[in-house]
């Protein structure tokens, strides 16, 4: 059954924080998972999540500092000591670990880590902090399990025993040389059927997946989508086995990637949540606004230009609201298409087989919206042939253009290295409005001779 808040729980525990009743509220949570506990942190206002923080044992808060939102996580953070913020990540796998610690301030960030009393573990952190957090080094944690490709069977046992101690979870078991460098990856149901005299080196998978250190995590959560991996092993420049990732560190990714080609396209220029400050929201969303705001002023200007032909044929204005907003939906199809497929790296083909598939695909959009269009427009709205015959043609060329513009557009600011998931926000929707109006009025002009 999934676990709900309710507001009777959050009563007792506010009534057990107020009467200090530690173990009371100790026997109500320990038996819950620490994502559910986060979450009730998350209602209670800081002191008390404080509280509880300090109440229940380290092992436990150590997985509920993961998941708490940042804002919380900060405010907690700020108000343990560095002794007691370091017995935290003692608890926490190295990757863990480094990530909260590269939260801290370089002053308090320098006394937790002289805090920490498993000495190679805080080695294992501090040369973690070396690498990008969008890198493999910065997503990678050192818990692995590795052997010897010159051990034989039995040896290898003795020492995956050893080294799988210190790990919550074995994904993998790779194989490495006298070097340290990677060179493949041992089945556990070879190791477990074959000889214990027999040699890793003749029974050991050679072809491994692996990424390198500076490999970007978007690429990183591509491969590893792709290959349906758990685990994948970091390498080196050397090609020295150094960490490995798995994939609750790839979901993360997956998430942050898509909340922020979402905002992106959404014409959220930074990335912001929902408790953030006025300024810092007001700051992410008008640049945007005013693009938006300039395009509809260079639509208002091109509006001007053709006053002669509203005057002359006034029905003409009633229409261009729809072809903009047409323009507008088709372009942002078109370009969330695209982005997709560049994001899961899926496209493929020329690029004259694709203009060729976007021409036949917008051709017939437009002639099955301009049938509909048309016969609507003739019978419910009383519209001449010739106008109709305009209305529909400008259709059809806008919904043809603005497919194109939305197909061709994200490619080419990827080919800059420019995010494409931009091309599906207002950027693309005003461009297509102000090509829309433009292309209305022009086959206006041609068809109705004004």
């Amino acid at each position: 059954m999934q676990f709900k808040i309710s507001k009777e729980l959050i009563l007792e525990i506010e009534e057990l924080i107020e009467s200090k009743n530690d173990k009371q509220l100790e026997v109500l949570l320990n038996d819950m998972h620490h994502a559910d506990i986060a979450e009730i942190l998350d209602e209670l206002d800081f002191n008390e999540a404080t509280y509880i923080f300090k109440v229940l044992d380290s092992e436990k808060t150590a997985e509920i500092l993961l998941e708490l939102e940042d804002d919380l996580r900060e405010n907690i953070l700020s108000r343990l000591s560095p002794k007691e913020i370091a017995e935290e990540l003692d608890e926490l796998d190295t990757d863990d670990a480094a990530d909260i610690i590269g939260e801290l301030s370089t002053e308090i960030k320098n006394e937790v880590i002289s805090e920490l009393i498993d000495v190679e573990h805080a080695k294992d952190i501090v040369d973690l902090l070396r690498y990008d957090e969008d890198t493999a080094g910065g997503l990678m944690g050192k818990e692995l399990v590795s052997v010897n490709e010159n051990w034989n069977v039995l040896t290898c046992v003795k020492e995956m025993r050893i080294q799988a101690e210190n790990i919550s979870r074995v994904h993998s078991i790779y194989v490495v040389d006298d070097e340290n460098r990677l060179k493949g990856r041992l089945s556990l149901k070879d190791l477990l059927t074959t000889s214990t005299k027999t040699p890793i080196s003749e029974v050991y998978i050679p072809k491994v997946d692996y990424v390198r250190v500076d490999t970007e995590d978007v690429e990183v959560a591509r491969i590893m989508q792709k290959y349906d991996l758990e685990a994948i092993p970091v390498i080196d420049e050397l090609g020295r086995l150094v960490g490995r990732i798995t994939i609750d560190d790839i979901v993360d990714v997956i998430k942050d990637e898509a909340d922020k080609d979402y905002q992106l396209a959404a014409g959220i220029s930074q990335d912001v949540e929902a408790d953030d400050s006025i300024l810092e929201l007001t700051k992410a969303r008008l640049p945007w606004l005013v693009l938006a705001l300039l395009g509809g002023f260079i639509s208002v200007k091109m509006l001007g230009l053709f006053e002669g032909a509203m005057e002359e044929h006034g029905e003409l204005f009633f229409f261009t609201p729809l072809i903009a907003a047409m323009a507008g939906n088709v372009g942002v199809q078109s370009s969330a298409i695209i982005v997709q497929g560049l994001a899961n790296n899926t496209i493929s083909g020329s690029l004259w087989n694709r203009l060729i598939k976007e021409i036949s695909l917008s051709l017939l959009n437009g002639v099955i919206l301009a049938v509909i269009l048309f016969t609507g427009s003739h019978f419910l709205l009383n519209v001449n042939i010739e106008l109709g015959i305009t209305v529909t043609v400008s259709l059809i060329s806008v919904i043809i253009i603005a497919s194109l513009i939305g197909t061709f557009v994200p490619l080419l600011l990827n080919k800059f290295g420019i995010d494409p998931a931009l091309a599906t926000g207002p950027f693309i929707t005003t461009s297509n409005d102000i090509c829309g109006i433009l292309i209305y009025f022009s086959i206006a002009k041609l068809i109705l001779g004004f």
